[in-house]
């Protein structure tokens, strides 16, 4: 059964775009683009758009993280960072130029697929029809979050929301006061075993406080639990 769903790929190795490529395919994707530099990639999504981009950070004509900026500009997709740095530095990064998720090389592509088809189903979910489903606009304060709309309000005013940040947001808002572990959250909101995802998790709860907090230095919502992990602390008032 083949997906819908859009994928580019931007690396300009032919031996990983083949073999992404052909995981991809056997795995229902049909509708993949593929592109060896920012140009091409950004030709591509101008005339196609795209769901899903795998994204190189080094490339030819530039880099991938200074793409992937621009790429954003042709809505809201979800961007897997291929890497081959390994730094707290390089993966902060990838997350502040609004990267979604990472993958360091040398690589296997079934994780890759693994962790695209997670998010597919993910986006199905999001998509169920609101006849199905009411689903309520979660008030806390000085932030409220509509589930319908996908709309994040702070202080009255919309805030864009970068897909996963929305999703680990809405995860806290469905389950306030009660604490997540960095590994529950991420097989949650991710939909993988999250052993060895901590920074990913990490930096999307900054990516958070940055949006609802006053001072993200010193959060009064989204709270550490030292050695546990983190809740959203107020309770909820749901229409």
């Amino acid at each position: 059964m083949m997906n819908t769903s859009k994928i580019l790929i931007v690396d300009d190795e032919p031996s990983i775009v083949k073999m992404l490529r052909m995981v991809l395919m056997k795995e229902g994707f049909d509708q993949i683009y593929t592109a060896g530099s920012c140009r091409e990639a950004l030709d591509l999504i101008e005339r196609y758009g795209a769901d899903i981009i795998i994204l190189d950070v080094m490339l030819p004509d530039g880099n991938g993280l200074e793409l992937c900026s621009k790429l954003r500009a042709y809505g809201n997709p979800y961007i897997l960072f291929l890497t081959a740095k390994v730094s707290d530095l390089d993966v902060l990064t990838g997350f502040a130029v609004g990267g979604d998720d990472y993958i360091l090389k040398p690589f296997n592509p079934l994780e890759i697929a693994a962790r695209i088809k997670a998010r597919v189903r993910r986006m199905g979910e999001t998509a169920e029809p609101l006849a199905r489903a009411i689903k309520p606009v979660y008030s806390f304060g000085r932030f409220q979050l509509n589930e319908a709309e996908g709309e994040l309000l702070v202080d009255g005013k919309p805030v864009s929301c970068p897909a996963q940040v929305y999703q680990l947001l809405l995860h806290f808002c469905k389950h306030p006061g009660i604490v997540f572990s960095k590994t529950q959250l991420y097989e949650a909101v991710w939909g993988l075993d999250g052993l060895g995802d901590d920074s990913t998790v990490m930096v999307h709860i900054r990516r958070i406080r940055e949006r609802i907090e006053h001072d993200p230095g010193m959060p009064t919502h989204l709270l550490t639990v030292r050695g546990l992990g983190y809740k959203l602390a107020k309770e909820p008032d749901i229409r």
